[in-house]
Order: C-alpha cells, then structure tokens, then sequence
C-alpha cells in the first residue's frame, strides 16, 4: 500500500509514533509499551499492525477533516444568521439563543448562536473591556436588608422616540428587582411610587442605597436657612423625611461603582428590555408600565441568586402609619381667621371639628398626594382629604383689565408746556390794599 510521505501528527499521535517505533526496533518490551502509553495489549497489537501498514500515517485519527454529525445543517445556520441581522439583531447572543427557544422553537445554546454569529461577520453587541481592580463588597445576608435604588435615562423606546427615565430597585443579597417604573424625569414623586411599590408587594427593607441625587439629600453646599441655623440641623428633603418615618436607613454611595450592582442591571435592561419593548411594539410610556412586571419576573428568574441565609428582613408597615400621608409632599402652613390654607394659589377650606369649630391661627400640615389631592394633618388627624376640599385659585391681586387696542396707531401729540396760573387783574382784592382790614373784629381776635 502506498505511504503518505508528509503527515502532520498531535502531540499524543506524536508519541504513540515514538513508542511503537521503540519497539519495533526491539529497544522495549510490549509490556512496557503498553504501560508507557496506558493503552490495552490488544490496542498496542492493533497500533503495531497498522504502523508496519502504513507507516505514521496509521496513527492520525480517521475523523480528521471530516465534518462532525453533530454540526448544525446549513439551512438552520442560515435562518439564525438572517434572525441575527434581522429581527433580532439588537440582541446579544444569550438574549438572542433564549428567544430563539421562545419565539422561534429553536433550541441552540449560546455558544452555537455566537459561533455561527461571528462566523457570519456578525460583531458582538458590546466589547468586553479589561476588568478593572476594584475591593469587593460582600452582599447582605438576607433579602430585604439592603435595595439599591436607583434612575436611568435611555431612549428606552426607540432611538426616534422621547428618552424615558426608569426606576427601580434590586435586592443586595439575591439580585431580584424589587420594583420599577418609567417616568418622564428622575424626580421625587416617582421614588415615592416606586417606594410603595416596594412596600406593598414586600414590605419595609431595612435600609436603601442611593447616590447623591436631590431626591435623597439636600446639597450641603446650599446655605442653611435661618430657622435651620437655629434648630441647629439641615432641612430634610421630602423622601428623607418618608425613610425617617418608615425607619428606612439612607445610605449614600461616593461613586457610581459603589452601587455597581443596580449599574450592570440598567446595562442588562438596555440591552434586553429595549429589544423586547420593540418586538412588543410598544411606544408609550403606559404600556411600557404595563410590560414591565412580567419582565423583571422572567429577569429574576433568570438572574437571581440564593441569598446566604433564608428568610426575609422586610418588616410589616406600621399599622399607625397612614402610607398615603408618609408617601406625599407636605408643607406647613398657618390657618387664616376664615378657616382656609393656601398651597400653590389654593385656597382649602378647613371645616369644623368635633375637637373645636375654628381653626384659625393653628399650624397645620397641607399634604400633596400621590393621586393629586390635596389634604390638611393636625394632630394625628385629617381635617380636609381629597378633591372636593380644594375652594378655587386664588385670583391674582392688583389685577388690571387690558386696554382695547386703537383702530390704528397715531403720532403721539407734541409736548406742551404746563400753563402757569393766571396774575389776577390789578383792580382784584388780593392786589388791593385795604387800611380797614386790620381794625377787621376776626383779625383783632387773631392778634390778641
């Protein structure tokens, strides 16, 4: 049989070349061969008849160059490559291998998506870049001890869509959103919602981890008040003073990095939810709230992880406290002799009470809910809840009709000088002197 003269060998093929060889020149013994390669008498016998056939090429394996049976066929690779620059093509290859078996029925892991991917010029979504060093932060034991919480703005619906800003919280010990929102901005109003999201799905967390935002903290370069230098302490923002009542603990990071568990959740949601809100085809904001709690289920089934000890730290809310009054803006103000208080050009009549009929000169709380009404607090009770208490805005004072407008504009009139008051005639009795006035009876009274 004719002989290959050039075979390329592996290092493993290498040695069996070597050892059998050695023995065919008589310098071991098969058992020593045998040994040596860790492989059966009968497999040496085998290896010994094929190298006096066919020399070093008898030790290549036979499937080389062949094609695996179990490589993918041309037609499925073709479909995946067109889904991958297609439908799918903002999406990374494990978002895209599980929506596949979603979608499409088509089981592939995700290292098959990302070979035929690359394969086809397709490039990954995001670079992988060094990791940097950084001090590792053990995540709290327990769910519910610590939720970082936090904004991200992002055209969320479309690059040729209005940029949306979502909230959310993620638990420190698990990696489980906890909740989240969409909002036009990042503001207070919508941390108190996602708070009450929070609290009514959970229950109160232990402590919240934040930045440095406005909602959170006040800016300690702003100049303290003259009623805050004499009590001595900074006014609280409106959510500091929730978390205070709620008996939330604030902790506020230095740096993004810091809460860099909520950081790498936006960068998986604008790489996941932005691609699922467009095959959706949604694009308003209300039914981007309305898709969002199946998302963070299917996420955090996806990604969360057991935390170290079981059990959950949420406490039960306070029965005393009414959660509509914490979760709101709140103002004090001095009720007027006519029994009202004014909020932003409001007027709110404040009715009797069983307690007293005038509340007029007494210090109140005027809430801002959530639901837009507006209500009055005094001493652990409502005065005025809801719509109805609100009387008018207030008119503007000093207020001055407009003047109807000429049929057309005329040349203003040229200045005339003021006219002086006339001398009176020589004859008149200012300018007559009269000897008998001053023997007058009225003028001697005066004198005298």
């Amino acid at each position: 049989m004719e002989r290959k003269d050039y075979v390329s060998l592996s290092q493993k093929e290498q040695r069996r070349l070597k050892v059998v060889s050695e023995l065919e020149a008589g310098h071991v013994s098969a058992q020593e061969a045998g040994r040596l390669l860790g492989i059966s008498a009968r497999q040496l016998r085998r290896l010994r008849a094929g190298f006096r056939e066919e020399g070093a090429a008898s030790f290549v394996h036979g499937n080389r160059g062949r094609a695996s049976v179990h490589r993918l066929n041309d037609e499925l690779r073709g479909q995946v490559i067109a889904l991958g620059s297609g439908a799918y093509a903002a999406c990374n290859d494990s978002h895209m291998s599980e929506l596949l078996l979603v979608r499409e029925g088509i089981l592939l892991s995700r290292a098959s998506v990302q070979r035929i991917r690359r394969a086809a010029g397709q490039k990954p979504k995001q670079r992988r870049r060094p990791p940097k060093h950084r001090s590792r932060r053990d995540r709290r034991p327990q769910e519910g001890m610590l939720l970082q919480v936090d904004g991200s703005p992002h055209h969320w619906l479309g690059e040729d869509q209005p940029r949306l800003t979502i909230l959310g919280a993620i638990d420190d010990a698990t990696g489980k959103v906890a909740a989240g929102l969409f909002r036009e901005q990042e503001d207070a109003q919508g941390y108190f919602l996602l708070l009450r999201q929070i609290i009514k799905n959970h229950g109160v967390p232990l402590d919240l981890y934040h930045d440095r935002h406005g909602t959170f903290q006040i800016n300690p370069k702003t100049p303290l008040s003259i009623e805050d230098q004499l009590e001595g302490t900074p006014t609280q923002t409106q959510f500091g003073r929730a978390m205070d009542q709620l008996c939330i603990g604030s902790i506020a990071a230095h740096s993004p990095q810091a809460k860099g568990r909520i950081e790498r959740l936006w960068a998986t949601f604008q790489d996941r939810l932005v691609a699922e809100l467009a095959l959706a085809g949604i694009n308003d904001s209300a039914a981007a709230n309305r898709f969002l709690p199946g998302f963070i289920q299917r996420h955090n089934a996806r990604f969360a992880v057991q935390a170290q000890e079981p059990g959950l730290a949420y406490r039960p809310l306070d029965p005393k406290l009414d959660l509509d009054r914490v979760l709101s803006f709140r103002y004090q103000r001095t009720v007027a002799l006519d029994n009202t208080v004014r909020l932003d050009g409001h007027l709110i009549q404040v009715p009797p009470g069983p307690k007293r009929r005038s509340y007029a000169g007494a210090r109140v709380w005027v809430h801002e809910l959530l639901d837009g009404s507006l209500g009055v607090w005094h001493q652990d009770e409502w005065l005025v809840r809801g719509k109805a208490s609100v009387l008018a805005k207030v008119r503007a004072r000093n207020f001055k009709p407009a003047l109807p407008q000429r049929a057309a504009a005329q040349p203003p009139l040229p200045s005339q000088p003021k006219p002086r008051p006339a001398k009176p005639a020589s004859p008149h009795p200012w300018r007559t002197y009269n000897p008998a006035y001053l023997n007058h009876p009225r003028t001697e009274s005066r004198s005298s």
